[in-house]
């Protein structure tokens, strides 16, 4: 008995310090009600619902916060995020016996601008941008498509969770 109240008492003092310190849980908006219209990215790749992939992920990641509702209408949105996918590529990395592709780096590159709608402001934009994953060439063809649907799988989440991120933080200010 005195041991589980000793927990609750360094439970509470832990939430206090953490409460008191100024901590801050940077995936959480606790700010007004925000809305937020995700355009279409352009798809100027080969790689056939790339763009949609990208707008599903970033959905997942704006669902997140309570405070943030993604809307399909753009006139009802106080915020747009756009972008587009400029290239994907995938160079060989290394070579192994009989100069066969070991690894792969996939590449891909993009541009996003986050914009306040109601006052026209941008409140930030990545022009150019270069998002790299590595991932080891299978043996067959369906281990290295799997493979390689993986690393851009990586790619997508954590260029949805850095948006998702820089919006936070700049709605924040």
């Amino acid at each position: 008995m005195k041991l589980s109240s000793y927990a609750v008492i360094i439970s509470l003092t832990a939430l206090i310090m953490l409460s008191s310190c100024g901590y801050r849980n940077p995936y959480v908006y606790s700010g007004p009600d925000r809305t937020i219209y995700i355009a279409s990215w352009q798809n100027r790749t080969n790689e056939l619902q790339l763009d949609a992939q990208i707008y599903q992920s970033l959905v997942e990641w704006y669902q997140k916060s309570g405070s943030i509702d993604v809307v399909r209408n753009k006139d009802e949105a106080d915020l747009i995020i756009g972008g587009e996918i400029i290239s994907i590529d995938l160079p060989s990395l290394s070579y192994g016996a009989n100069n066969t592709t070991r690894e792969v780096k996939l590449r891909l590159r993009i541009r996003y601008i986050l914009k306040d709608l109601r006052s026209g402001e941008i409140l930030f934009q990545q022009p150019n941008q270069l998002r790299v994953e590595e991932y080891v060439v299978g043996g067959d063809a369906t281990t290295e498509a799997a493979n390689e649907n993986e690393a851009l799988a990586i790619i997508i989440d954590e260029l949805s969770q850095d948006i998702y991120l820089r919006t936070l933080a700049s709605i924040s200010k």
